[in-house]
């Protein structure tokens, strides 16, 4: 628990009751880009973690499979049966150093936040880190491509969508066995092995399979998914889904979520689409699938609604639909995969689904939390404000401050993860992760669910925080919390 001077008490006794009566509501949607659903005809979903939500039963189970996978195909040690998920040790966002085997978090500005680099289940010393990487710098060629793979040279992996959790820490217990053990490796050749085994478990239907024979273990929140295609059905929107998981596995869970007549709710059903490619390769035709899983051969010169498409293009899709521009809205939870080429290329307004956003906004709108930044803030002001004074007063003044920041900042990343910290900030800065999310989603939400909130007439306003050239002295800045606007109503029963 953080320790907290006379000074800092005082001045979190004087700004505290004005933060935290504003604190945020987890079922907001924030806008990045101002956006009014009145303009949105056109609504498209992903399937995983946009309209089927997870438990962590799930994790769990693409962990061990991957595990067994690695130990009975790739020869890899019997002992690693030892190792068992870790629910709570990595977040999505996190890059990995393959030739280093290093997991680690990296800011908007591809430095390295010092305390989260981890080779295997510990973290590596800072100093250590600086040597290794001549400083905290990532060279902007060593950085993942453009979809986060480490492909043509980049030596690092971005980790962005949350089945990576397993992937991530599986790496690391395995590195973590290794290392135990003294046993010699390449790291190169780890990386790639568990890319293999986690890639098994979907692609060989191991996990498919076993979600569809527990359908009430895995799958959570469906009845707000339900309630969310019902709505937009009634006020006439067109709906589609695009999603790469096979027909079988969309249909058992999307049976469970809404009922056996979940197409007559969709106008276009694509699976097996093969994103990201779906969005950039023009070449591959679509292909409709009987409701028994056979293909059929016959060209395609509409998309019907109630059939089942397999595969296809963007390209084809927007010439088959005419669905083009800000008319259409597409929810996916993958910033690249889902999202990037569709805003970049292709004009449609995009919508992510960031689940960890309710757990953080909790924390966010926790005493302690706010008692924390409100003087890390604070003293951040001070510190700025009095390291003009040259006498040996004040400059002995400044360094307790600047020690006392340094020692509360670790503090700020663990209330979010002892590892990694929060998904979105590396401190003051922006994550990486958090940047794309800032340049790729009009809007973002912790689930579909958050759309109940709001009536479809509704104009999405992202707040103007100043340039850095600019006054602070914004109106708005006088408001922690969202505006009224973005904010859904509440109660006085559901605030208090």
């Amino acid at each position: 628990k953080a320790k907290y001077s006379p000074l800092s008490r005082n001045v979190i006794r004087y700004l505290t009751p004005v933060i935290s009566t504003n604190s945020v509501n987890p079922d907001t949607i924030f806008a990045n880009n101002e956006m009014s659903l009145r303009d949105i005809e056109i609504y498209g979903f992903d399937y995983d973690y946009t309209l089927a939500f997870y438990s962590s039963h799930l994790h769990t189970l693409i962990f061990n499979i991957a595990r067994d996978i690695l130990i009975s195909n790739h020869r890899y040690p019997e002992g690693l049966r030892k190792y068992e998920y870790i629910p709570n040790f990595a977040v999505r966002g996190l890059h990995y150093d393959v030739q280093k085997a290093l997991l680690m978090k990296i800011d908007a500005f591809h430095y390295i936040q010092l305390g989260t680099v981890y080779r295997g289940l510990h973290p590596v010393p800072d100093e250590e880190v600086i040597a290794m990487y001549e400083g905290c710098h990532v060279p902007l060629e060593n950085m993942s491509d453009f979809y986060g793979k480490s492909s043509h040279g980049h030596t690092m992996k971005q980790f962005m969508d949350i089945f990576s959790l397993p992937e991530m820490t599986l790496l690391s217990c395995v590195n973590d066995f290794f290392m135990r053990h003294n046993i010699d490796y390449e790291p190169v050749h780890l990386y790639k092995d568990v890319k293999e085994a986690i890639r098994d478990v979907h692609v060989k239907g191991i996990m498919y399979r076993a979600v569809e024979a527990d359908i009430e273990k895995y799958i959570c929140y469906g009845e707000q998914s339900h309630a969310v295609l019902k709505k937009l059905s009634e006020h006439g929107k067109k709906m589609f889904l695009i999603t790469n998981s096979p027909f079988d596995f969309v249909d058992r869970g999307m049976s469970y979520i809404v009922g056996k007549d979940w197409r007559d709710l969709f106008d276009v059903v694509i699976v097996q689409a093969d994103k990201p490619s779906f969005f950039n390769d023009r070449r591959k035709p679509f292909r409709r699938v009987t409701d028994k899983g056979a293909l059929l051969w016959d060209r395609i010169h509409r998309l019907e609604k109630g059939q089942i498409y397999k595969q296809g293009n963007l390209y084809e899709f927007l010439r088959l639909t005419g669905w083009r521009g800000s008319k259409v809205l597409y929810f996916g939870d993958h910033i690249y995969s889902d999202l990037a080429d569709l805003t970049l290329k292709h004009g449609w307004r995009t919508g992510a689904i960031i689940p960890e956003l309710r757990k953080e906004i909790k924390i966010m709108n926790t005493e302690q939390y706010v008692h924390m930044m409100t003087w890390l803030q604070a003293l951040t002001g001070l510190i700025e404000q009095m390291q003009v004074h040259r006498d040996s007063a004040s400059q002995a003044v400044v360094e307790e401050w600047i020690r006392e920041r340094e020692a509360m900042r670790p503090q700020t990343k663990d209330i979010f993860n002892a590892q990694f910290g929060s998904l979105f900030r590396t401190y003051h800065n922006p994550t990486y992760f958090s940047r794309r999310l800032s340049r790729f989603a009009d809007i973002y939400m912790a689930s579909i669910s958050c759309l109940l909130n709001y009536d479809l007439q509704h104009t999405f306003f992202p707040r103007r925080t100043p340039l850095q050239h600019e006054s602070p002295f914004w109106p708005e800045q006088s408001h922690v919390s969202l505006s009224a606007s973005s904010q859904p109503h509440r109660t006085k029963a559901e605030s208090d």
